[in-house]
């Protein structure tokens, strides 16, 4: 998420009432999950074993909960829960409505029809000829583009299914990203694709996504893929172009697939994939199961 303008390190540690390691005036220019963060952007880490992956990662500005050495060039916010604090700083910079308050500022292109029972939040822009079937809500800050068909009981911009336990409770990062929706995309019925917690979960630009499709936040979706009935897909994935998901096929977050892929229905993904066809629990090659499955049947 980037702020609306540039912030002040001292500005942000005031806000949130932390100790900072840097100049006063070190520039903050947004806030970002681990996944997905960019320099000059907030990370935030409350647990040792990922101290070094913050600090190395791209991100300007570290949210931790100890005092460390600070990499160079970069600065460090020090608070006793930067999980609650990176909740009170995305909320600060970002209102959070909930379909609480109608803003009637949606952004709507020449020639796209909506069905009266649809619900759209606020802060979304839709292209041209686009078509909204009935009973689809479209949450705060989505972005659809032209010529998308997105047909009844979808749910686009649902909040990320991200949580901690805290005092043997969950407690919920709040999600302050987008969807976006790109054009020329078909999305079936009841499908629910999450919004980004801090940054955009994107669907590319052609691709065709069957019924009861679940897509966690901050996943992007290349151009031109097709995705059957009942896949998962976890959040801070990244599917390449033109890439073939079959029914029921599940994969974990933060994995990639190459484009040009096809993995045959029910694959299980918990690793990066190289262009190729798969099947299985475990994405296994599908011209080495084939094998395997022959010299299986010809023992005696």
């Amino acid at each position: 998420m980037r702020f609306h303008s540039p912030q002040k390190l001292k500005t942000i540690a005031d806000l949130i009432g932390s100790k900072f390691v840097g100049p006063e005036d070190f520039e903050v220019l947004g806030s970002n999950e681990i996944h997905m963060v960019k320099p000059g952007e907030i990370v935030f880490v409350n647990h040792p074993k990922y101290y070094d992956k913050a600090l190395n990662s791209a991100a300007t500005i570290i949210l931790i909960d100890k005092e460390v050495e600070c990499p160079e060039g970069k600065a460090l916010l020090v608070s006793d829960d930067p999980f609650r604090d990176f909740n009170k700083i995305n909320t600060h910079f970002t209102r959070i409505y909930n379909f609480t308050e109608e803003l009637h500022d949606a952004e709507i292109g020449e020639g796209t029809r909506i069905h009266p029972s649809a619900i759209i939040g606020n802060n979304v822009k839709i292209g041209k000829n686009t078509l909204i079937f009935p009973n689809v809500v479209i949450g705060d800050r989505t972005e659809i583009g032209d010529n998308v068909i997105i047909q009844s009981n979808t749910v686009l911009g649902g909040d990320a299914f991200y949580y901690r336990k805290l005092n043997g409770n969950f407690d919920r990062l709040i999600s302050v990203g987008k969807v976006v929706i790109e054009n020329n995309v078909e999305i079936g019925n009841g499908c629910t694709i999450d919004r980004g917690v801090t940054d955009s979960t994107i669907i590319g630009e052609g691709s065709v996504l069957d019924n009861q499709i679940q897509i966690g936040h901050d996943t992007i979706i290349g151009k031109k893929c097709l995705i059957a009935s009942q896949v998962g897909i976890a959040g801070c994935c990244v599917i390449g172009d033109e890439v073939t998901l079959w029914g029921q096929v599940g994969i974990a977050s933060g994995n990639k697939i190459e484009g040009g892929s096809v993995l045959l229905g029910k694959t299980g993904v918990n690793r990066d994939l190289e262009k190729g066809t798969y099947i299985g629990m475990f994405a296994e090659d599908f011209k080495t199961y084939l094998k395997k499955e022959v010299k299986l049947r010809n023992l005696k």
